[in-house]
């Protein structure tokens, strides 16, 4: 008993990395936005009004006479706020389950408590990025009645164009979803728009650098990530590492603390708040499904 703790120490080295290598290949929106460190709990940021500018009072910026005084106009900038929000999940294991269960329990708690975190990071990232749903500043296509993906009318069909519809708007803000561009969706939504046969015999389509972080491949352009955080009826296409920022107090943390011949306490957290900061640069598609 004289190593016990030592033991512990070395053991909660290994839980570490297997609960952060497991965390890491399952974050789908954290790839996705940009992330920076914080050390405070109110994190404010001024968001610059994204419309173009024009002359104020009755004169245009067209037709300015000889000699004459230029209209005025000004940039404004909106202050936003967050404040940081803690996830976190932990599983306590008996010391007797430990040793005599016929699953693996450490590896399983491990491995569900990881993805516990993992999962409610990437939905509270997809809540922000997606104004709950509720579009107010960034861009928006709703597919129109009759041309879901999974329309009864097959020829109606055509998520191709809605992708570049949806791109369309991102460029008319001045930004290049060519760039790092991303397109994602649920499972289901993914299978109805891989099914179509435009995109099966598109030739901007290939699988041959897939599997990380959900991509499953690339359309006209962007990669093609697989969520089920991404709610039903709802896709997106946007700028990886353009939109939104991650500022993080704590990056995925994992404890473990041993009471000998009682049990094992795994307990896995973190700390940070997504912040919306380019809302032009992402697109948000409805209607998806009939």
């Amino acid at each position: 008993m004289a190593d016990s703790t030592g033991m512990a120490d070395l053991r909660a080295e290994n839980v570490s990395r297997i609960v952060k290598g497991f965390a890491l290949a399952n974050y789908k929106f954290k790839a996705l936005v940009m992330t920076v460190g914080s050390s405070a709990w109110t994190e404010s940021y001024y968001q610059e009004t994204a419309a173009d500018l024009s002359a104020s009072g009755t004169r245009n910026v067209k037709g300015v006479a000889r000699l004459a005084k230029f209209p005025h106009a000004e940039v404004t900038w909106t202050k936003q706020s967050s404040r940081q929000v803690k996830h976190g999940l932990q599983g306590v294991i008996s010391y007797e389950d430990e040793k005599t269960n016929a699953v693996d329990v450490i590896a399983r708690t491990l491995l569900r408590i990881a993805r516990g975190v993992v999962k409610s990071v990437d939905a509270e990232i997809w809540d922000v990025i997606s104004e709950s749903q509720s579009p107010s500043n960034i861009n928006s296509l709703a597919i129109a009645a009759g041309s879901e993906w999974d329309s009864a009318t097959v020829a109606n069909r055509d998520p191709i164009q809605n992708l570049l519809d949806a791109k369309a708007l991102i460029d008319a803000d001045n930004y290049d979803p060519d760039s790092d561009g991303f397109f994602i969706a649920n499972g289901t939504d993914i299978a109805k728009l891989l099914g179509n046969a435009n995109v099966r015999n598109a030739g901007q389509f290939w699988t041959d650098d897939v599997t990380r972080n959900g991509k499953i491949g690339r359309l006209v352009g962007l990669d093609v990530i697989k969520s089920n955080n991404v709610t039903a009826d709802y896709a997106m296409v946007g700028i990886k590492k353009q939109a939104a920022t991650w500022k993080a107090v704590d990056p995925l943390t994992v404890v473990t603390k041993r009471e000998p011949g009682v049990h094992t306490v795994v307990r896995a957290w973190e700390i940070g708040v997504t912040q919306l900061t380019d809302p032009e640069a992402i697109c948000l598609i409805s209607n998806t499904r009939a």
